[in-house]
């Protein structure tokens, strides 16, 4: 029996995280967090262990006494975070996962690689969509090219859809605020939630999207050295918010307001008051292109589509199956790395099977 810790692990992410590893024999849950009530009545429901661990208090004597030999950190957003929770970890003999987003965080995460390997112990930081489907698409469909050039690709997300303040602060962190990105073979400065864009998703009709700041465009022209261009886009299922949201990223921009992550609580109890008018149907495109064996100019398009509020259970699906193989002692890496090149598209794609989620994949 593997003990896995779940920090966070009954909030959106967290949750759904804990029941499906759960349902693992060889594996002893427990939930955790700062809301110790909260742990209590998802660990009796699922039949697991309650901890509280708060990540700013005495971490490391808390895994201590808990003894984990795995712990997966759904805590964000981790734009503000060091690696003091990845490092108390490898401190007390546990592996790590965390489902982290942030740009440098993410990308940076080398840095604890020779403190993981002395340990013996595996670091993986963001285990979520972005890096890790996205990597495995690129992995997978890279063979059909000559040469890949460009990644367009985004995320269109669901009104009705479960969302909490910390992921909605991730995304105010940056939204107004420049980042670099390739583009026709340079480092351009982009805005976050600007690049104003339409794109038609197929049974969703057309979403609006914006630029979006992932761990992806520091990771991916390092991984693939033939990329010229990649543009990453996110975006609300309503108009109207999603506008205000672009509305919004000017004050930023232009120095009247420094930052909007404060916001994060009132924005997203605003936004839950038009739930009515949206969906719970989520989307999720990849448009790959460049020059095939002969030469010829080549694209290849990836698109998924998250009906019945599936779409939020995506990002989980890393972090399970690093848990799983884990556990099962499937996995001999060790060190520190972002989540590239550890889950193949097939067994990503597969994990999501039960889900009302589908994907098709032609050459556009």
């Amino acid at each position: 029996m593997k003990r896995v810790l779940i920090i966070g692990g009954y909030g959106n992410f967290g949750s759904f995280i804990s029941r499906s590893l759960a349902k693992q024999s060889n594996i002893n849950l427990i939930v955790a967090g700062r809301s110790l009530d909260k742990a209590e009545a998802l660990a009796q429901e699922i039949n697991a262990e309650a901890a509280f661990i708060d990540i700013h208090s005495n971490l490391e004597e808390r895994l201590q006494a808990l003894r984990p030999n795995i712990v997966i950190h759904t805590s964000g957003p981790f734009q503000s975070q060091g690696y003091y929770v990845a490092e108390a970890c490898i401190n007390c003999g546990a592996h790590y996962i965390d489902l982290a987003d942030g740009r440098e965080f993410v990308s940076e995460i080398g840095l604890l690689d020779q403190k993981a390997r002395k340990a013996d112990r595996l670091v993986v930081s963001g285990a979520s969509s972005v890096p890790c489907l996205t990597s495995a698409l690129i992995d997978h469909y890279r063979d059909d090219f000559k040469t890949l050039e460009s990644l367009d690709y985004g995320i269109t997300t669901a009104q009705k859809t479960t969302r909490g303040v910390a992921t909605t602060a991730a995304i105010l962190s940056y939204t107004g605020k420049p980042f670099k990105t390739l583009i026709n073979g340079e480092e351009k400065y982009i805005y976050g939630w600007q690049g104003l864009r339409s794109r038609k998703y197929p049974g969703l009709g057309w979403r609006l999207l914006g630029n979006c700041n992932i761990p992806d465009l520091e990771l991916f022209p390092k991984m693939y050295k033939e990329l010229k261009t990649v543009r990453f886009y996110a975006g609300l299922e309503l108009p109207f918010i999603h506008v205000s949201l672009w509305a919004l990223s000017w004050l930023v921009r232009i120095g009247l307001v420094r930052s909007l992550e404060s916001s994060a609580p009132t924005l997203l109890k605003l936004s839950f008051l038009f739930d009515w008018f949206g969906s719970a149907n989520s989307a999720f495109h990849m448009d790959l292109s460049g020059k095939d064996k002969n030469g010829e100019d080549k694209t290849i398009r990836f698109e998924l589509t998250a009906r019945s509020g599936d779409g939020p259970f995506i990002p989980c699906m890393p972090a399970i199956l690093l848990a799983k193989k884990l556990a099962n002692d499937e996995i001999k890496d060790r060190g520190a790395t972002a989540c590239v090149g550890i889950i193949s598209k097939k067994e990503y794609l597969d994990a999501l099977e039960e889900m009302d989620i589908s994907w098709t994949e032609a050459n556009a």
